[in-house]
């Protein structure tokens, strides 16, 4: 067990590492590297920054980020070209448009739809309890009418 963690550190080790040597122009540049692989997601990880992904994809994403940073592009111009090839999924934090408004408002719709369920079951039982209260004010007499017919009954037969 002790085994498969040294590994694990010493294949996450040498990842960083390998980013460290990449080499740039200047350190502005790394800077916007580092953070741009940071903010892009990996398609296939889904959950995990091309920064951390060993995916194929993230690989070949974290090359092209280099390139295009080390050609002297910047960050929007990185995020546009990556967008514009893997969709608005790639980066973090996706754009308000007319794709992406029902994922912002479906919470706050499904919120006010269970509110609006809750009012509406609570009215109905207040409703039904009153129905039921004034159900049993009309029956309660009928009932006793015919319990007192039954006891008159039985005592007749004794």
């Amino acid at each position: 067990m002790k085994a498969f963690f040294l590994s694990l550190l010493l294949f996450t080790a040498t990842a960083h590492a390998s980013q460290a040597l990449i080499e740039f122009q200047n350190p502005q540049q790394q800077a916007l590297f580092k953070e741009l692989t940071q903010e892009l997601r990996c398609p296939k990880c889904q959950n995990q920054n091309i920064a951390d992904s060993n995916a194929v994809v993230a690989v070949d994403m974290r090359n092209k980020t280099r390139e295009l940073v080390q050609q002297g592009q910047d960050k929007d111009q990185v995020l546009d070209y990556m967008k514009s090839r893997y969709g608005d999924f790639v980066h973090y934090q996706p754009p308000l448009n007319k794709f992406t408004l029902i994922l912002w408002l479906l919470p706050a719709l499904m919120a006010f739809g269970l509110v609006l369920v809750l009012l509406l079951r609570r009215r109905a039982e207040r409703s039904g309890v009153v129905t039921e209260s004034a159900e049993q004010a009309t029956v309660q007499p009928q009932l006793e009418q015919q319990l007192d017919q039954l006891i008159e009954q039985y005592r007749r037969k004794s």
